[in-house]
């Protein structure tokens, strides 16, 4: 936005100070002139020319009092303005470089706190935080670009393959690149969800986040039984607030995750949830596998399956816990990951319970 040139704020308050000073000092000689005028007997010899002679020795000297509280103001109001801005001037510049995309200074105010202080450590909460979401959709745009490459260059190269070889196996062929196509069409859904819950549009109504954790655990069902597992739910109700889609796509992946990174077979999957005063719990625990915490806080983060990148014909997209994440956040919830003892993984959801309905 152009705006028109105007004075500083040093230099409004340099004026200011000066001003203030002047008219004090103003005020001050006013008040010497009114005591020597009307009370002449003290200390004094009363003649009837006092009062001329008072003002014209009095004048010159008030004259020159105020000329240097004016120079005295000027100067002083200029060097303590200059050190009170001081501060604002460091968050200018900070600013100034995070607007040419510099998101790594930091203005690290010293000294005790006030009014700057507090605004410069929240300018650079601000500035870690948008460094961090930054460099997270840097990462999510560069893995989603090669996610998305990966389903087209076999495409391409399955074509390339049909078209010079004539006589090949067209069935074989279509069923392959229908297997590509659903896979790419399974990775832009879930982008798209994962879009849908960060920018949180969606309508909130009140739901029961056990019942949508049953649903989600009878609907794979079938995929627990062909990997030999055992779901087993328990709970009681949990009324929260927010998107019976949303949270049913988060209950989903939870439940799908558990049941894929489990064991070969007579694995389990338990599924919980509990109310408290003030949040709603779930929690879906899975045998399987010893995970490190190091491991294990990087699994919430786009693109990530486990110990490595390989996939199975259930191996989804890598978007199953990071989009939990989102959801979760999205519904001013939070989600925890916690290795189990016995191998495993404990993946809890917190969300706010809903305030009761007609005041009950």
């Amino acid at each position: 936005m152009d705006r028109a040139p105007g004075l500083s704020v040093r230099l409004k308050l340099t004026l200011s100070y000066a001003g203030f000073l002047m008219l004090a000092g103003a005020l001050l000689l006013a008040a010497a002139w009114l005591f020597l005028t009307r009370y002449p007997h003290v200390g004094l010899i009363i003649l009837p020319t006092y009062e001329y002679a008072v003002l014209r020795e009095f004048a010159p000297t008030a004259a020159m009092a105020l000329a240097f509280l004016l120079l005295f103001g000027l100067l002083g109001g200029w060097l303590l303005a200059g050190r009170m801005l001081a501060p604002l001037t460091r968050i200018t510049d900070a600013t100034r470089m995070a607007a040419t995309g510099s998101l790594a200074h930091r203005i690290r105010l010293p000294g005790r706190r006030d009014e700057f202080r507090e605004l410069a450590d929240a300018f650079d909460t601000m500035l870690a935080r948008l460094e961090s979401h930054v460099g997270e959709q840097q990462r999510f745009a560069a893995n989603a670009s090669h996610e998305l490459r990966t389903p087209l260059a076999i495409t391409q190269t399955l074509l390339d393959v049909a078209r010079n070889d004539v006589n090949g196996d067209t069935g074989e062929l279509v069923d392959r690149l229908h297997a590509v196509n659903t896979r790419a069409i399974d990775l832009t859904e879930a982008l798209l969800v994962l879009s849908r819950a960060d920018q949180r549009s969606f309508t909130r109504e009140h739901v029961d986040l056990s019942l949508i954790a049953e649903e989600a655990a009878e609907t794979l069902l079938p995929l627990a039984e062909k990997h030999r597992l055992t779901i087993e739910s328990s709970g009681e109700m949990t009324p929260t607030i927010g998107s019976h889609a949303l949270l049913l796509q988060l209950s989903t992946n939870l439940v799908h995750n558990a049941i894929i990174h489990n064991l070969p077979e007579h694995g389990t999957v338990r599924v919980t949830t509990s109310a408290h005063p003030k949040n709603v719990m779930l929690t879906v625990e899975n045998t399987g596998e010893n995970l490190t915490p190091q491991l294990v806080a990087t699994l919430d983060e786009p693109f990530q399956r486990g110990t490595e990148r390989i996939r199975t014909d259930h191996a989804g997209v890598g978007l199953g816990l990071a989009i939990v994440k989102s959801i979760a956040e999205a519904h001013d919830g939070t989600l925890t990951l916690t290795p189990r003892a016995a191998g495993g993984l404990c993946v809890t959801v917190q969300l706010p319970a809903a305030p009761p309905r007609n005041g009950r």
